[in-house]
Parts: C-alpha cells; structure tokens; sequence
C-alpha cells in the first residue's frame, strides 16, 4: 500500500502497534495475577521481562530487519491468528518480544523476495540462532501454517490501525485483545467503506 510508504507513518505504526501490545500484554498479566485463569508457558516465554520497552524494540526490528512496511501489518494479523488458535498463550510482558521478532521475521519471508536469514533475525532480537529456530518452528504450529493473508484481510487490519492511529494518542489506547477480523468480516469492512465514501 502506498500509505506505508510515506515517511511519517512507519514511525506512527510502531508507536501505535507498541503501545497497543503494551496495553494488550499488561492487562493479561493483570488477569494472570489476579484470576486463578490457566496461562501456559511456551517456548515464547522469557525467564524475565526483557528491560528493552516494546517500543524500543520494534524500532531496533525496523531499522535493522529491512523489511518492507507491509510486513509489520502482516505481522499483526499473524500475532491475531496465533492468540486467537493459542487462547491459553495470551500476549505477555513474557513473551511479547520473542512473538514480535518470530512474527515480523515469518512475515519477511512470506512477504518479501529478499529477506535476513534466522541467524540475522536472533541477533536482531538478542536471542540465539537455536532459539530463533524453535521459536520459528513453534510459531509456524501454532499458526497452523496459515501464512497467506488475503487482500481484504489486510487491508481491513491496515484500515483499523490507520484509523487509531488517527484517532487515538499511543498512550491512550484501550486496552483491546488484538482485533480479528476474518475474511469474511474484511470483505465487509472494505464494503462499508465503499458505501461511506
């Protein structure tokens, strides 16, 4: 899309995505601590919280990943349909980091012709080369192998974060699951649009 291409949105995306998944990972700690609910831990999990802020880190992911914009909204449809087939691995201050690199990671090589192989990827993120494997392969699972994201699928998850973004201040954001939008409900987003215009 050539909205992505603009100089001034990549920086908006990554604070409007960072701070939505910062939202997003400390209301389901808050739930972990505060209900006796089952959360598994995963591969994903780290033994602590990374000290780097999400923010921070999806920057360090854009400057250094050279990926295509498209990538990191193809990530967030990613990181959707993994929460949303992995319900007892909701997104944490545990986890968030190492689903991010696997997500925007998995992406690039979906999305683009060229692309860092894993061993550039973990030290992108700070992991090492064997764990940035499993993490793939894991990711990969639990997806279900479900990679290709259709047209209307992302432009409706692409509408959804440039309206926030417009609308909604980084650090005003609800605290939201991620938003799912199936085929079926993308092609009805793009037509409502149609009709509002």
């Amino acid at each position: 899309m050539a909205e992505l291409e603009s100089p001034g949105v990549m920086p908006k995306l990554i604070a409007f995505l960072s701070s939505l998944l910062e939202r997003v990972a400390e209301s389901n700690d808050l739930t972990r601590r505060v209900t006796t609910q089952s959360q598994s831990v995963s591969v994903f999990h780290g033994l602590s919280r990374p000290t780097i802020t999400i923010q921070s880190y999806l920057e360090r992911i854009f400057k250094y990943a050279n990926c295509s914009p498209s990538c990191f909204v193809v990530a967030y449809v990613y990181l959707d349909r993994f929460t949303q087939r992995q319900p007892s691995l909701p997104i944490n201050s545990f986890n968030v980091h190492r689903l991010l690199i696997t997500s925007v990671m998995v992406s690039a090589k979906f999305l683009d012709d060229l692309y860092y192989n894993n061993a550039y990827y973990a030290k992108v993120g700070g992991i090492s080369t064997k764990e940035m494997n499993l993490l793939e392969l894991d990711f990969l699972f639990g997806l279900g192998f479900d990679l290709n994201v259709k047209p209307n699928t992302f432009y409706a998850y692409f509408s959804y974060l440039q309206k926030e973004m417009t609308l909604v201040q980084p650090l005003s954001v609800p605290p939201r699951s991620v938003i799912t939008f199936n085929d079926e409900e993308a092609s009805h987003q793009k037509q409502q649009q149609q009709l509002a215009v």
